[in-house]
């Protein structure tokens, strides 16, 4: 089994040009696996190449990511993962695929609530995760807080994808962090009696249902909104997103929650010092800009732009809690999702 797998490690670097980086360090490459898609990621790399002349080998994977690094042991060829959602990145921290390591310039970069206290991963940009209203079936300040999806007066009005998913995880993992178990599984038991269908689809899908009367408000991340309302080749997402206004939930206490994009190093990395400059570069001024105008995040840079658009939706006070400590919280949020039958 082992001969396997380390024969699966060699072809895979020969596929990437080289078979160095399955039995030592290169000194000009990183090698990095992607849950980000490469119509965001080229740019970037791009950028960074140009910069520092290390070429980056970049492998998309849109599923699968955890599993394929746990086959391939000490001899994966990837040095860094770069992933969306806290969800994603606690799962390899308790795979104990990562390796941790410290950085004067992402400790500058990156605030603290969104990087791994010990260093096993940091944030690239954030995202807030709000409410979808219709701008005429919803009232001005009919809807302001997660705690309102789970009021009787919204019998049949939301909408929502699988309560399964690492957003809708992460969400309720939160609600845990901050109100505790019983009242967060008393809040998913309100959400879905509220439900207007069986959670389906995707965000954009559920502001699509929300333009078609299917339902009034939905839960959905802020970057969907920017994706829609310019979609040039799919122009009738324009007419979703021009159907709904942005709620920023809990203004008034404890803020709006928000996850992440991150990366990380992966135990087995081969190029760990060109990986460390990827992640330093991906969190700067260069990079930042890049993400916020191909992608409508935002910035995890304090003083990075925001894209006009992401601008145009004003300021709101995001929670402050630490991602690591929602992240503990996923096993219970899960149970809770599996026990209140959220998606039946």
């Amino acid at each position: 089994m082992k001969m396997k797998i380390i024969a699966a490690a060699l072809l895979f670097s020969a596929a990437w040009g080289t078979t160095a980086m399955a039995v030592g360090a290169t000194t000009n490459e990183v090698n990095l696996y992607s849950y980000r898609q490469p119509f965001l990621m080229d740019p970037l790399l791009d950028a960074f190449t140009k910069e520092t002349g290390i070429k980056v080998n970049m492998v998309y994977l849109k599923k699968g990511m955890l599993e394929r690094l746990k086959s391939e042991g000490a001899n994966s060829p990837a040095d860094l993962v770069l992933t969306a959602d806290i969800g994603n990145l606690h799962n390899f921290v308790q795979a104990g695929l990562l390796q941790s390591f410290k950085s004067e310039t992402l400790e500058n970069n990156v605030p603290a609530q969104y990087r791994h206290p010990d260093g096993l991963w940091y944030a690239l940009t954030t995202r807030a995760r709000i409410i979808f209203a219709h701008k005429d079936r919803v009232k001005p300040g009919e809807v302001t807080t997660y705690e309102d999806l789970a009021d009787p007066k919204m019998k049949g009005r939301i909408c929502t994808r699988s309560g399964k998913h690492v957003y809708n995880v992460s969400l309720l993992a939160w609600m845990i962090a901050a109100t505790g178990e019983e009242a967060a599984e008393e809040w998913a038991r309100g959400v879905k009696a509220n439900l207007a269908r069986k959670p389906q689809g995707n965000d954009r899908a559920q502001v699509k249902a929300v333009y078609q009367g299917e339902c009034d408000v939905a839960l959905g991340n802020t970057y969907y909104m920017g994706k829609m309302a310019t979609n040039e080749k799919k122009p009738e997402q324009k007419k979703w997103a021009a159907a709904v206004n942005i709620v920023f939930p809990n203004q008034n206490d404890r803020g709006t929650h928000v996850n992440i994009s991150g990366g990380a190093i992966t135990k087995s990395a081969k190029n760990k010092t060109n990986a460390v400059m990827l992640i330093e570069f991906l969190t700067g001024d260069a990079a930042q800009k890049i993400y916020a105008e191909d992608n409508f995040e935002y910035p995890i840079k304090a003083d990075a732009a925001l894209h006009p658009i992401v601008a145009g939706w004003g300021k709101f006070k995001a929670d402050a809690t630490f991602l690591s400590k929602i992240a503990d919280h996923r096993t219970q949020a899960t149970r809770i999702m599996d026990k209140v039958r959220f998606d039946n």
